[in-house]
């Protein structure tokens, strides 16, 4: 199957004509609406279908005569879950919803030797260097207008994801959704939640279930403290978050606020060594402390100083840490 991509982006272009977003004003370039023709005679979305070629998956499958199947995924249209097997090209919007890309290899339409590119691109992404960040998380590409790919020939490999990512900021700073950012399109992940549900508590209980609202509805989730054996028996990638309510937790188990705390530092110990020898891909949130006033009390400068050497412990058994500051990320 030849595929030439005659334009990538949306429908109003990237840049789009009169708009004064950052994005918009920073494309050093044009990109035009989105348009694709297969083998030069079947358009995307496909019309006019030939004898030969067979349209399926509800309007979004092409298989072409020799076999080479096409799946076209933009906004607003859900991937059916089944099929007949894996696709050679998927376009995608994956500024909607990059889920849905975790969704597509859970269900074997996509594996390494599918080209996943990215359509629809617009300034929902701030600048096209963010864009090129976030595809390469999710292992799909961007490609320049008038592109023509050959499926017969393999797509260019996905950089290696770091086996540990640990992702620091403050309060309302954006690191939790930078941390699903990061796993968005992976078919299997186990959100590990280390914090209180939110009895009695409404404020807390509303801020569980946006957390539970953003993510992908074929994740699994874990709600424990006991994060070094979680680390240990994975058998796919962990989100861990958050390491500050964690240790919160295990001050309270231990009833450490106030007493001995030596059982906190065996815990931080344990979960140190796990994080060092993790079989699997690991991200962890963790809120970044000492920026701020210093604690009124001595259990809560106690917890400040607990949080930020597990910070410091973490971060040097890391390829991957960042901050994140206003939903920025500054890799340190």
């Amino acid at each position: 199957m030849e595929l030439l991509l005659t334009g990538t982006s949306g429908d109003l272009g990237w840049p789009a004509p009169g708009c004064a977003c950052a994005s918009c004003l920073g494309r050093p370039s044009r990109r035009a609406p989105f348009g694709a023709v297969v083998d030069g005679v079947v358009p995307v979305p496909y019309a006019d279908v030939p004898p030969g070629y067979r349209v399926h998956a509800g309007g979004l499958g092409l298989t072409c005569p020799g076999g080479s199947r096409l799946l076209y995924a933009p906004a607003g249209r859900e991937v059916p879950p089944g099929g007949e097997g894996r696709y050679d090209a998927v376009l995608v919007d994956l500024l909607e919803r990059p889920e849905r890309l975790g969704a597509m290899r859970r269900a074997g339409l996509v594996d390494e030797r599918t080209h996943v590119v990215a359509v629809g691109l617009d300034h929902r992404a701030r600048s096209e260097d963010e864009l090129a960040r976030r595809l390469e998380l999710w292992g799909a590409r961007a490609v320049p207008d008038g592109t023509v790919l050959d499926t017969g020939r393999p797509p260019p490999p996905p950089v290696a994801a770091p086996r540990r990512t640990l992702l620091l900021g403050g309060s309302r700073s954006g690191k939790s959704a930078e941390a699903e950012l990061r796993l968005a399109a992976e078919p299997y992940v186990t959100y590990v939640a280390t914090g209180p549900a939110g009895e009695g508590d409404g404020e807390w209980a509303a801020r569980v279930r946006a957390h539970r609202v953003r993510r992908p509805a074929h994740w699994a989730t874990a709600e424990t403290t006991e994060l070094a054996e979680v680390i240990g028996a994975a058998t796919g990638p962990l989100l861990v978050d958050g390491l500050g309510t964690w240790l919160a937790a295990v001050f309270d188990e231990h009833a450490a606020w106030e007493g001995d705390r030596a059982p906190v530092e065996r815990r931080c110990d344990e979960l140190v060594r796990a994080w060092r020898t993790a079989p699997h891909r690991v991200v962890a949130v963790s809120d970044e402390v000492g920026m701020g006033v210093v604690p009124a009390t001595a259990s809560g400068r106690a917890f400040r100083d607990a949080l930020g050497r597990l910070n410091e412990r973490l971060a040097a058994e890391s390829e991957d840490v960042a901050l994140v500051v206003a939903g920025r990320l500054l890799r340190l």
